[in-house]
């Protein structure tokens, strides 16, 4: 029995068609706000770049503007999860 796909995310409106080369700096201030409180309330990269309809590349380069510092791939080890308890 094969599993469900993962829901996609659709776009926020207010990023909606705003993934230009020429952003203006409101724009670019309002995406790298939401990226990076998005980031550190534990969303993802993959949902971060489907609500603001942007690319995954995107995202990782706004954190990096942010100065947002971005967590190891996957899960935590489970020795480290035993731990935080």
């Amino acid at each position: 029995m094969p599993y469900p796909g993962r829901p996609v995310l659709e776009p926020l409106p207010q990023f909606r068609g705003t993934a230009t080369v020429r952003q203006t700096p409101e724009q670019r201030a309002a995406l790298l706000e939401f990226v990076a409180r998005g980031y550190q309330t534990g969303r993802s990269l993959r949902e971060l770049a489907e609500l603001t309809d942007r690319t995954q590349t995107a995202i990782r380069r706004a954190l990096d503007e942010a100065g947002v510092r971005r967590r190891g791939r996957g899960a935590p080890a489970a020795s480290a999860a035993r731990s935080v308890r």
